[in-house]
């Protein structure tokens, strides 16, 4: 028997596999390919990229209405932003009183919940419209097109937050409260920073989904992307070409919702950066 020690056995770690291009430029070629594989296929359906010269403008909104106001994207955008603001306080209140001891409050709040979200958009636009006047309120159809959008959108949001903040750790609490923080200081301070890292993502697919459904304001004669798209369409017999032209408007829209989304997950996700 050896009265040397026996020197430790050393593992060598597995050989790193190099790769020759890095992550991102793999994945803009990824989208490049994707893109021009859909290209490809709306350039099949023979379009006729004159009529989509002449009326592109209309669409973005670069120019006005007839009656003086925004139209095309323009006006989706500001139908959007209105409602999108008035939404979020919609869904906070509604989580809070879903999250507090009374009883008429967690009433009032699952009701509300609960109707919006189990009526379908359309119908909550049209009752909205057509059934205020007959209460001697008169709304206009972008007024009309808010509202909807934010009720709607609100009962959504509201199960959104409320998930996120009871998400957040009973020992979060406990600590701020070993700390001497009360209540309102550790909701807004402790519990709601950290719920944001979860809310975040859930929230701008809610606001993706209603800038596709703001659409259905065209019902009510509002000069959105989708009502121009269709009369242009309707007009010129080439639908396929608006509807394109629409189609591609709204991804754009929703690609710059996207990059809003991920500066918000990188400045509430400071704190997992090391961790990921």
């Amino acid at each position: 028997m050896s009265v040397f020690p026996t020197p430790p056995t050393v593992v060598k770690p597995p050989p790193v596999k190099r790769q020759w291009l890095s992550f991102q430029v793999r994945l803009w070629l990824t989208w490049g390919v994707m893109l021009c594989l859909f290209a490809a296929l709306f350039m099949s359906f023979d379009l006729k990229f004159a009529i989509v010269a002449a009326k592109w403008q209309n669409l973005v909104g670069l120019h006005l209405s007839p009656n003086g106001f925004l139209q095309g994207a323009a006006l989706t955008l500001f139908l959007c932003f209105c409602s999108i603001w008035l939404s979020l306080a919609l869904g906070f209140a509604t989580a809070l009183a879903r999250l507090s001891n009374s009883a008429v409050a967690f009433g009032i709040a699952s009701f509300y919940a609960s109707f919006f979200r189990g009526t379908p958009l359309l119908i909550q636009i049209l009752l909205i419209y057509l059934g205020l006047p007959q209460l001697g309120v008169v709304p206009g159809a972008i007024s009309a097109g808010i509202i909807a959008l934010s009720l709607n959108y609100g009962a959504y949001l509201s199960e959104i937050f409320r998930a996120g903040i009871i998400g957040v750790s009973q020992g979060q609490r406990n600590a701020a409260a070993a700390l001497g923080m009360g209540p309102t200081v550790t909701f807004w301070q402790i519990v709601l920073p950290q719920a944001m890292r979860t809310i975040i993502p859930p929230t701008t697919s809610q606001f993706i989904s209603m800038l596709k459904d703001s659409s259905l304001v065209s019902v009510m004669g509002v000069w959105e992307v989708m009502f121009l798209a269709q009369s242009y369409g309707r007009s010129s017999y080439r639908y396929i070409e608006m509807l394109t032209t629409a189609a591609v408007i709204y991804w754009l829209l929703s690609i710059g919702l996207e990059l809003i989304q991920a500066r918000l997950e990188r400045h509430y996700g400071k704190a997992y950066l090391h961790g990921r």
